[in-house]
């Protein structure tokens, strides 16, 4: 087994990335310099939830498995891809988005949710993004899947002042199921092959509510 292509699904972090509203800002900060120490080191501050990262169960049920209990395997899966591109802002991603895929859907997959919203990254259209149906949610759940990304800020509806949303009725589904949400996504237009292994694993957290990830997508060939 060989890998023929890495696409990196994950936004840069930095002191620039955009949060969701009220969560900690990352900082950035030279701790350790070659010309004054002889090594260089950064001290960095961030929420849990910065950047490309999943979602513990336990982020939103305190009776739910912490990142450190799931099981290593539920961030790592065969790619299944939902074309949801063209929703538009606050658009609801239904049962007939994943209908085309429903057949491939079992449990071990990971099923990536692509609007295309991550190109509004960076403004505050961002916080208009599109969300997953509680119903599509339940129906994919009931298939066997634990593991769901979406290239947006938020899996939900994204609540402001204009907007209340349905209060986070897909985490809960999730959640309640031992379930794993990575957000954040970037990037899912390449991939353009089939089979494709995807890794959403986290830094180690302990107790954790989630974490940031590398996330990619790896085209495996057979080496025979």
């Amino acid at each position: 087994m060989r890998i023929n292509k890495v696409v990196d699904l994950s936004l840069v972090v930095n002191a620039a990335t955009q949060t969701y509203p009220g969560d900690p800002e990352p900082r950035f900060e030279v701790h350790s310099t070659i010309e004054r120490d002889g090594f260089n080191l950064l001290s960095v501050s961030m929420g849990s939830q910065t950047g490309t990262h999943v979602d513990a169960p336990y982020h939103f049920d305190e009776t739910a498995p912490t990142l450190d209990q799931i099981p290593l395997d539920r961030f790592v899966g065969r790619g299944v891809i939902v074309d949801a591109r063209g929703v538009g802002a606050r658009g609801r991603i239904t049962w007939e988005h994943v209908a085309p895929v429903a057949h491939l859907l079992e449990p071990g997959v990971v099923v990536l949710l692509h609007t295309g919203w991550s190109e509004h990254y960076g403004t505050d259209r961002y916080f208009d993004n599109p969300f997953l149906d509680a119903d599509a949610c339940d129906r994919m759940l009931v298939l066997g899947v634990r593991t769901f990304g979406i290239d947006a800020i938020n899996i939900d509806e994204t609540p402001d002042d204009e907007h209340q949303g349905e209060g986070f009725s897909v985490h809960h589904l999730i959640a309640a199921q031992a379930g794993i949400i990575a957000e954040n996504l970037t990037n899912l237009a390449a991939i353009n092959f089939d089979e494709a292994l995807i890794s959403l694993l986290p830094i180690a957290f302990e107790a954790a509510d989630g974490a940031p990830v590398r996330a990619v997508a790896l085209q495996l060939a057979d080496e025979g």
